[in-house]
């Protein structure tokens, strides 16, 4: 769009329902999600195994030089980095079970992503390795001035210290420093999801049916173990969008994921229009992505450049505001507050089933206006520390 930009951003959202296309039949939520997970717990079980196969120095140093074999750079996305790389290869599906080539695409995006963010890691602990010091308690400033010199930008306080703790403890317990990353610590965990943003349409659709509505046709597994492309079979899905995503949104390929109270959560990235950056002005701006384990999320971005060249560049260093302390404390108020009412309701209840004759009946209301005070106590607490972190 011409003298437009997009902004991207990612919503979580819930599949209701689903129907299988060949058939019409309708799938209950149960069972759409068994099929999600048994497709989950492959693209989990494969993905983990490539990750391990590749977790060594010599892989991640490839992955992080940016180019193959023959000297060219590495495609951006994930599963062609590692395709033109013949890293997939060496991982198979179990013995008797079928998984299509755009499956395969989706574990290697996963496993590509996984190693990727490894890199960062992997840069703190040879900073901390190559800068360590005489007394791991007590750097000299002549230590900190070399570690900050080796470490990757944008690193945080808490990852040195954290990462200056690992290896402390592996030195107390190998009596010698790591290697690096993969000797300090093993292969990554992986999660049950499923990135179709990696698959074509011949394994995934989604297209917009309403406001409220987008409609998902994804090839999902009848079995936990499918032997043969029959097994694998069309479900077209509806997803509740939440109110976040406006009309004008573009829906881009989301990510599904198993949730433990039995729901399929869909993380559907969208972008929308945005006015473009007026080339006069204020050349600095601001940016904040709200999150769950940190409130907000910033960065400064630059506008550079003239003309067609026009852009906006950002050093990745991130400014973060981080509300746990706050926010656990906020939780601990309102489990009170429910436990509160909850006892409050509980003795009026008994209060109406006695009756005023009855000689415990004003003892109930008392205890009732008692709960009833310390619950109101409680709520103005909770509005107080929302007003605060607001």
């Amino acid at each position: 769009m011409k003298g437009m930009a997009r902004l991207m951003a990612t919503a979580t959202c819930t599949a209701f329902s689903g129907v299988l296309e060949a058939t019409g039949e309708r799938v209950g939520q149960r069972v759409l999600l068994e099929r999600v997970g048994f497709l989950a717990g492959l693209s989990r079980e494969l993905t983990g195994a490539l990750v391990a196969a590749r977790w060594d120095e010599a892989s991640l140093d490839v992955l992080a030089a940016g180019v193959d074999g023959r000297g060219e750079v590495l495609p951006s996305k994930g599963w062609m980095a590692l395709r033109r790389l013949e890293w997939p290869q060496a991982v198979m599906p179990p013995v008797g079970v079928y998984v299509s080539d755009r499956v395969r695409r989706g574990v290697e995006e996963y496993a590509a992503r996984t190693l990727r963010l490894a890199l960062h890691r992997r840069g703190i602990v040879a900073a901390v390795l190559a800068a360590w010091p005489a007394d791991p308690g007590r750097r000299t400033d002549a230590e900190w001035t070399a570690l900050r010199v080796a470490l990757p930008a944008g690193v945080t306080e808490a990852e040195i210290r954290n990462r200056t703790r690992q290896v402390r403890a592996y030195l107390a317990e190998h009596d010698c420093l790591p290697a690096g990353l993969c000797a300090l610590e093993g292969p990554p965990q992986v999660a049950g999801q499923v990135l179709l943003a990696a698959m074509d349409r011949q394994q995934v659709t989604l297209v917009r049916v309403d406001a409220a509505t987008a409609r998902l046709r994804v090839r999902l597994p009848l079995h936990a173990a499918p032997a043969t492309g029959r097994d694998w079979v069309w479900h077209v899905i509806d997803i509740r969008l939440p109110a976040t995503i406006t009309p004008d949104a573009v829906l881009h390929t989301p990510t599904l994921r198993p949730t433990p109270a039995g729901r399929i959560a869909v993380d559907l990235p969208h972008s929308r229009p945005a006015p473009a950056t007026k080339p006069t002005g204020h050349t600095l701006a601001l940016g904040f992505d709200w999150g769950v384990n940190t409130l907000l999320t910033g960065t400064l971005g630059r506008l550079t450049g003239k003309g067609q060249t026009r852009r906006v560049v950002t050093d990745g260093r991130p400014l973060i505001f981080d509300a746990t302390t706050i926010s656990a404390r906020l939780h601990r108020l309102r489990g009170n507050r429910e436990h509160l009412a909850a006892k409050r309701d509980h003795h009026r209840a008994l209060a109406d089933g006695l009756g005023s004759p009855h000689r415990a009946w004003a003892e109930h209301l008392d205890r009732a206006r008692v709960l009833e005070t310390e619950h109101a106590r409680v709520c103005a607490r909770i509005r107080h520390l929302n007003a605060a972190l607001a």
